[in-house]
């Protein structure tokens, strides 16, 4: 009888252990999640040589709670199962144990070393800028809508090129891939935040005489949705730009056009971008904003 009951036992076991494997990897699989997906833990690995940093950094995070949470798990499962209750007898009872109380209070502190030697290396690269950089972009961020400008690119009348959208179609960001970007911030009102998803990146982008830097090295071409990812007013959620990374040959070619005085529409297309404009019904500053397209 006791066998039979061990053997019921360890038939139990084995059946949560199996249907604890089996429907998360099944919810994985019917979900439809690419492989990307799945082995980076729903971080993507953006499109920036900082990215990569930062995604190398998450997985590795993530790769470690996994371990602690496993070991975790599994010590409380072994003890339940190898300390349950077999009759009305009180087991032994384990107090002051000092190499286990100094395993409790070691273990924790490395982990947590570890993960903030790696966050501050990462962090201090990312936050990294260089003297002399390719391309100087000035985003000047006001209520709900972007301005940039390119204050190394002059036109003919000394004035700085830029980009703003206009009251059909969100503002613009034309940047050259394989060249390191610098970005000046400044708000002309409330706080708020550049973010471009595919960057694994946003820094605030504050009123006054706060400035905020960052530089970027944009490695994949295509055309990325920015937002203002601080809630800053009524039309917060309609305050949104796009990031279109070219070849630095298109790249070249916009900028002339720009210095001709075209449109940022026109000099994309003499740069030989056809694709469209994302379109918008953000209501404009109107100070700031002639109706049309710059």
């Amino acid at each position: 009888m006791v066998a039979q009951g061990r053997d019921v036992r360890s038939h139990r076991v084995r059946r949560w252990v199996g249907f604890s494997v089996i429907v998360p990897t099944a919810a994985v699989l019917l979900s439809g999640c690419s492989a990307d997906d799945v082995f980076g833990f729903g971080w993507p690995k953006g499109i920036t040589d900082q990215s990569r940093r930062m995604y190398d950094l998450w997985i590795g995070s993530v790769v470690a709670a996994l371990v602690v949470g496993v070991l975790v798990w599994g010590l409380i499962f072994w003890c339940v199962v190898r300390y349950r209750k077999r009759g009305d007898e009180l087991p032994p009872q384990t107090r002051y144990n000092m190499p286990i109380e100094l395993l409790y209070t070691v273990m924790p502190f490395l982990v947590v070393a570890v993960l903030f030697y790696y966050t501050a290396v990462v962090q201090t690269d990312v936050d990294k800028v260089q003297p002399n950089p390719d391309v100087t972009v000035n985003v000047v961020a006001f209520k709900w809508n972007w301005q940039f400008v390119y204050p190394e690119v002059k036109t003919g009348g000394g004035q700085p090129i830029a980009t703003q959208g206009g009251p059909n179609y969100i503002p613009v960001l034309v940047l050259p891939t394989h060249k390191r970007v610098r970005f000046v911030e400044h708000s002309e009102d409330v706080i708020h935040s550049f973010w471009v998803p595919e960057l694994l990146f946003k820094r605030d982008v504050f009123p006054g005489n706060v400035t905020n830097t960052f530089e970027v090295t944009i490695e994949k071409e295509g055309a990325y949705v920015g937002r203002c990812a601080e809630l800053c007013g009524t039309y917060h959620s309609m305050m949104n730009f796009e990031l279109r990374a070219v070849s630095d040959a298109e790249y070249q070619r916009f900028v002339a056009a720009k210095q001709q005085g075209m449109t940022t529409p026109d000099a994309l297309r003499a740069a030989g971008d056809d694709q469209p404009l994302a379109t918008t019904t953000t209501p404009f500053n109107t100070e700031r904003n002639t109706g049309t397209a710059s």
